[in-house]
Order: C-alpha cells, then structure tokens, then sequence
C-alpha cells in the first residue's frame, strides 16, 4: 500500500510543478492571471485498517489577484484597476463573447476596435449622450467603433478620442464637437473562479461562474478604466522559484519513500527464500 500512497504524493508534485511551471513561462504575459493548485489528503474510512491513502488533486484555482500597471499612454491601451472585465466577441461563426483584461487594443480596417485576437470590444449604448450606459443588458451590447468624420456634420474629421475612468468613449472633431460613442461594457460574475480559461487572457462564463453583470467602470462591482496603461502579469517570478524548489523537493521525498518500501519489501522477499 505504501507503494500506492507514495505514488500518489509523486503525482501530486508533478502536477503542482506543472501549475508553477505554467505561471512563470507567462510572467511577461499580459493580464495573465497566475494560478494555484489545491490538494487534499485521501483517508480510508471503511474496509479495513483506518488510515491514510496518500494525496489527491482537489483542483486548479485561478488567482484574480491586481497585476501591476505600464503606462503606454496610448489611448486604446486600456487597463483596469478593480475586479471586472473587458467584454469583447469574436468575429467568426456566432461571434462568440469572451472576457479579458488584456486592453492592448486598436482599430482595425473596418474602424472597429479589436483586440490582439481580433475581437471586437463591446460598449453599451449611450444615445441620449449624458455619459451613462442606456442599458446594461446582454442583448444591447455593440461593437465599439471609431468614426473618421462626425455623425453630426461630415465635413469634420476625427480630431482626437478619449476614455474616462467609467469607460465612456467620446470622440472629439476639427469644430471641436464631441460625440459619445458609447460606454465600455464592464463585465463582473457571481464566481469568478469558475470562469473558463481560453487562452490569450480570456475567459469564457460558465454554470459555475454564473451570467455576466453588465455596468460602467469605476462603480458597484466593475474597476476603474484606465487609458494608457497596461495591466501585467500578476505572477510574482521569486515566489514560484520558491514553490518550484518546494515542489522538486516534495517529488524527492516521495521517490525515497518508494525506494524504502521497495528496499524493505525485497528483504521480506530474500527472507522467504
């Protein structure tokens, strides 16, 4: 049985080496969000002698811990200060929606903003222009979309945009008229652990997460927007040195115990014969 238990503790040290392994091959990946593994101890309850069955993998637990933040101090580098998310979708088939905090944006051919992937960002309706989202509704979101002439007056050509720390985006013209275009959709959950990882710092809700809430920054649940900045990783690059030593270690420990009961287990053996 010793075998088995020691066997299940190797196990464990491998998966845990691979979590911290993970973590620091993504220390320069943006808005990476660095993760943990959980164990638990297996305990025989019944059948037989009561005692310790070894280790399991309870699961792989996300830490949605604050990255530090670059300034860029380019306007559609977007990061967020808080809890909450970008809302963006895909472009393909369905234009599935993700979320992200990996704000390093820009404007594609078409004038939509998207993101490194080719998501487009989603922003709230703001049409009666007072800077407040309409509707925080699912079904309202639209693809934020940057303008080269006024809606207004045609004449006029873009002169500048701007995003403040609740996420409306207003574009300003030549005549010096200013036009909202929208409030960045926020995106906060009930479990935000449950949220399903998809690569390239963006996750996908869940039954485990729950639905989205929709709302502007800097309010209730969503963090504050901050243009030109970056969010960075939040693996801190000593601290999983240290667990990947922890981790070798523990996978040390095990391997002797196995070679132990290898030992006794072969002298049992010579004293029969």
């Amino acid at each position: 049985m010793s075998f088995y238990i020691s066997l299940s503790g190797l196990k464990a040290a491998q998966s845990e080496l691979s979590v911290t392994s993970n973590n620091v091959a993504n220390v320069s990946s943006s808005a990476f969000k660095k993760s943990r593994a959980t164990f638990g101890d297996i305990f025989a309850s019944s059948g037989g002698p009561l005692g310790g069955q070894g280790v399991r993998l309870q699961g792989v637990e996300q830490q949605f811990t604050q990255g530090t933040l670059q300034t860029t101090d380019k306007t559609l580098d977007l990061a967020i200060t808080g809890e909450g998310f970008f809302t963006v979708r895909g472009t393909g088939p369905g234009g599935i929606v993700n979320y992200t905090r990996a704000g390093a944006f820009g404007v594609d051919k078409d004038r939509f903003v998207v993101d490194q992937t080719g998501a487009r960002l989603q922003v709230l309706p703001d049409t009666d222009q007072d800077g407040l989202p309409d509707s925080t509704a699912a079904g309202d979101l639209t693809d934020l979309s940057i303008p080269t002439v006024s809606p207004l007056d045609p004449t006029q050509q873009l002169a500048s945009v701007s995003i403040n720390e609740k996420g409306l985006v207003s574009a300003t013209f030549a005549d010096g008229s200013v036009v909202n275009l929208g409030v960045l959709a926020m995106a906060n959950f009930p479990a935000q652990n449950g949220l399903r990882q998809n690569g390239d710092a963006h996750w996908s809700a869940t039954n485990t997460s729950g639905a989205a809430v929709y709302g502007a920054g800097a309010s209730g649940l969503f963090g504050a927007v901050r243009s030109g900045s970056l969010e960075r990783s939040n693996v801190d690059i000593t601290e999983e040195l240290v667990s990947l030593i922890s981790a070798q270690r523990n996978f040390q420990a095990n391997s002797k115990a196995i070679e132990a009961a290898n030992t006794l287990t072969q002298t049992v053996v010579n004293m029969r014969t």
